[in-house]
């Protein structure tokens, strides 16, 4: 399966964002777009009014890191996203994973399901086997910039074993040095933020990473 490269706009210079996004606009193949709220995790971030000025090609990846994902999706579905992830630890009952993920892939969206570093990949036996795809964060959510925590990949590990078809993407600390441990894991889908967006160029940082 092909490696996506997936570049964050959490690291890019805000007061320039078309720009940026731009620098990436030939050579990414998603665009991610991190919304919080403040509560599940302690900052805030964009909104859809924000991703609707956006001007871009690249398919939209929505990181809900929010306490109401439900409440949420539609603003996004509305704007033709491509793909809409919620965090387990935010969702924790079956109906309501199910009847979201639902009301994703209804909307036109694919639907994808959030683990942070400590939550163990059981903890989402219950829906995994009928997600488009599976964010495992190497960083604790809510900041951009933080170490790669390598225990991650054992959990990477045990989904790609038990599910090899499905997309695996792994978000935080991405680099030349980590992305290679995260594909030999079995990940197939990388976002990075600091690495692409905090090069003086940021296509080149792409190439390398597609180079591993």
């Amino acid at each position: 399966m092909k490696v996506l490269i997936t570049p964050s706009i959490l690291s890019a210079d805000l007061t320039r964002l078309q720009e940026e996004v731009s620098r990436v606009e030939t050579c990414a193949d998603w665009l991610q777009v991190d919304v919080m709220d403040g509560h599940f995790v302690p900052n805030l971030s964009f909104g859809a009014p924000l991703l609707k000025s956006l001007k871009t090609a690249l398919p939209i990846d929505v990181h809900l890191m929010v306490s109401n994902p439900a409440e949420r999706i539609a603003e996004f579905l509305e704007l033709g996203v491509k793909n809409i992830t919620f965090h387990a630890e935010a969702v924790t009952e079956t109906a309501a994973r199910k009847a979201l993920i639902k009301a994703i892939r209804t909307g036109g969206a694919t639907a994808g399901i959030a683990l942070k570093p400590p939550t163990a990949f059981d903890a989402i036996e219950d829906v995994i086997g009928g997600i488009d795809l599976v964010l495992v964060m190497s960083v604790e959510p809510g900041f951009g910039g933080q170490k790669f925590l390598p225990d991650v990949l054992e959990k990477v590990r045990a989904i790609h074993e038990r599910f090899p078809g499905l997309m695996i993407q792994m978000d935080g600390g991405i680099s030349e040095k980590t992305a290679p441990l995260c594909i030999e894991a079995g990940c197939t889908n990388l976002v990075a933020g600091s690495f692409i967006f905090g090069a003086a160029d940021p296509a080149a940082a792409i190439a390398r990473l597609r180079e591993l």
